[in-house]
């Protein structure tokens, strides 16, 4: 089978077909078509020979563009040459498929090869009768390190380190730290610094690589380390070492357990993984989507979205009860009706607005006691203002409508009263969730939603009929 002419007919002026990327920075599709077209064949070769000038994030991506058998294809036909890391580059579902596809024998080579943080972060999403079944396969060192990574808690530090590090004792001279490092076979591709630990393997320093290059070989390591050492429980929560990274501008830090023993380090191409994968979590949760994927079925979408689309409908029928006490009232006055979810929508807006904010800095421990009371001040005089100064102007724009002054009156105070449980509902419900331990990304927004939706409404209609029954406000 030759390339497909309407392939290359089809190639926009100026776009090379033989390139992995558009201008865009997307894959070509020409160049996945033509590898699709050498899978079809089984040509060995010709698919060897396109895939393997890529990184491992390039074939990540083009496993995602492939469908599932052309995936398994893909991965059997590369056999020893695929490289296993590209599995840490897709979407949780498109490993799964491809590792339920595969051989153990087949796993357990590729997990081998790989760094020990690599080889957790695919081992820990298989089932564990699967994943002993591989392990047992595994050389005894690799097998061992990785089960003691993986008997750290889900999403912890000890779960994101790798075990491959170069520790020395503080007795050895740069000179002798230098010959070991030179005679080694089996050391870290890359590292930046040196551990340096007792006969027990406590942690009793480091040495930054510049620091060590710069040092004549008869120094002691005990007299050039840095004994004020920055380090992480392995228990701790990836989150929380992210935080670390941040605050102390750290390339890499040193991982310990409960005696303080060098257990192995964090590097900062984790990291920003670790950063991607909490700022996005948050983002899905405010937005009640939960952990879905692109690379996700129809079935478990509808399955991840329903339930807080339940929880919605719950309090879209409370406003709608809300709307009900005034069915009188909007009978008497039809305008009501075409003017009452601008105050909500607006509220809702104003609320999302602040409820950001606020779950935003929860989640980077930006607030203290009294920053909490001047953000809580200033978003409560941010809805005054913005209440004041967009009741103003739909106040206005709703009497030169219907030519009513009460009703824009009227519309107005309901504005400005909404905005301000906006502002106040927007920061004191993620507050109060966190405060019981409950993720305000997970549920400020259905509470916010709620409130704004039940004060927008109450106080406009309730408002209205006031003045009708008061004033005698007309249509």
């Amino acid at each position: 089978m030759t390339d497909s002419p309407d392939i290359a007919d089809s190639v926009a002026p100026g776009v090379d077909p033989d390139a992995l990327r558009d201008a865009d920075d997307h894959l070509n599709p020409h160049w996945v078509e033509r590898l699709r077209a050498k899978l079809a064949e089984d040509d060995t070769a010709a698919v060897a020979e396109l895939t393997e000038p890529l990184h491992a994030a390039d074939m990540g991506d083009l496993l995602e563009a492939l469908d599932a058998e052309e995936r398994v294809r893909l991965v059997t036909i590369l056999g020893d040459k695929f490289d296993f890391s590209a599995l840490t580059e897709v979407d949780d579902t498109v490993r799964s498929e491809i590792i339920d596809e595969l051989p153990t024998a087949d796993v357990a080579r590729g997990v081998a090869e790989l760094d020990s943080d690599d080889a957790v972060h695919i081992l820990e999403d298989i089932d564990i009768p699967e994943r002993e079944e591989i392990l047992a396969q595994m050389p005894a060192f690799e097998r061992l390190s990785l089960k003691r990574s993986l008997d750290f808690p889900e999403d912890s530090a000890g779960r994101l380190m790798q075990t491959d590090f170069i520790a020395i004792p503080p007795y050895w001279s740069v000179g002798q730290t230098i010959d070991y490092l030179r005679s080694e076979k089996d050391l870290p591709d890359e590292f930046f610094q040196i551990y340096v630990v007792d006969a027990a393997y406590n942690l009793q320093g480091i040495i930054p690589l510049d620091k060590f290059l710069r040092s004549k070989r008869d120094v002691r390591i005990g007299d050039l380390m840095n004994a004020d050492v920055i380090e992480v429980l392995a228990t701790e929560d990836q989150e929380e070492a992210a935080r670390d990274f941040e605050r102390y501008d750290l390339v890499e830090v040193a991982v310990v357990d409960e005696s303080r023993r060098l257990v192995g380090v964090l590097t900062i191409d984790d990291i920003v993984d670790v950063i991607h994968e909490e700022a996005t979590e948050d983002m899905q949760l405010l937005a009640g989507v939960g952990d879905e994927e692109l690379s996700d079925g129809v079935a478990s979408t509808v399955r991840g979205r329903a339930t807080w689309l339940v929880v919605n409908l719950v309090t879209a029928m409370l406003a709608s009860f809300i709307i009900g006490l005034f069915d009188a009232t909007i009978e008497e006055m039809v305008a009501l009706a075409a003017l009452m979810p601008i105050v909500a929508s607006m509220g809702g807006n104003a609320a999302t607005q602040t409820m950001t904010v606020t779950v935003r800095a929860l989640a980077m421990r930006e607030l203290d006691s009294y920053k909490i009371r001047r953000l809580i001040l200033r978003e409560i005089a941010v809805g005054v203002l913005n209440g004041l100064i967009f009741a103003m102007l739909l106040g206005l724009l709703t009497w030169l409508r219907f030519f009513n002054p009460g009703l824009g009156v009227v519309i107005a105070l309901a504005m400005i009263v909404n905005m301000i449980a906006a502002g106040t509902a927007g920061i004191l419900i993620p507050l109060t969730l966190n405060r019981f331990k409950v993720d305000p990304a997970v549920a400020s927004s259905v509470f916010v939603t709620t409130v704004t939706d039940v004060v927008g409404f109450f106080g406009f209609l309730g408002l209205a009929a006031l003045s009708m029954r008061v004033f005698g406000m007309a249509s």
